[in-house]
């Protein structure tokens, strides 16, 4: 998973794997440790809801989807489109612009490497 933060924008990126992972009912987390004890981390997972959310603590930020919005975005793929959205933060006036993507890019990489592998030997 790969998240961008710029101001009030935040795109996290997965890769088809992933995406796999979270349809199959796990959650996808990645974690960087800044040294001294310090970790910022990041998940994405997939509820019954109607409304994706997203909750921060602790250096953490937890994003929640809608399955039923993954699930069509999946039947999509591959497109450069991904799902996007707005939640509000808190009683001020700020907003969140969310987006959540599956690179593309990551696919193509993949099948490249298969083809260029060739079939599998007999004695694999």
């Amino acid at each position: 998973m790969k998240l961008q933060i710029q101001a009030q924008n935040l795109r996290f990126r997965i890769d088809k794997a992933e995406l796999g992972r979270l349809l199959s009912g796990e959650s996808v987390e990645n974690v960087t440790h800044l040294g001294e004890g310090t970790t910022f981390g990041q998940s994405v997972r997939l509820a019954e809801m109607d409304v994706p959310t997203l909750a921060a603590q602790n250096n953490h930020v937890a994003l929640t989807l809608p399955r039923a919005w993954v699930a069509d975005y999946a039947r999509r793929l591959p497109s450069r489109a991904g799902i996007e959205f707005t939640v509000p933060i808190g009683s001020d006036a700020h907003i969140l612009e969310l987006a959540f993507e599956v690179d593309v890019r990551d696919s193509v990489r993949v099948r490249r490497a298969e083809r260029e592998q060739g079939p599998p030997s007999a004695g694999n």
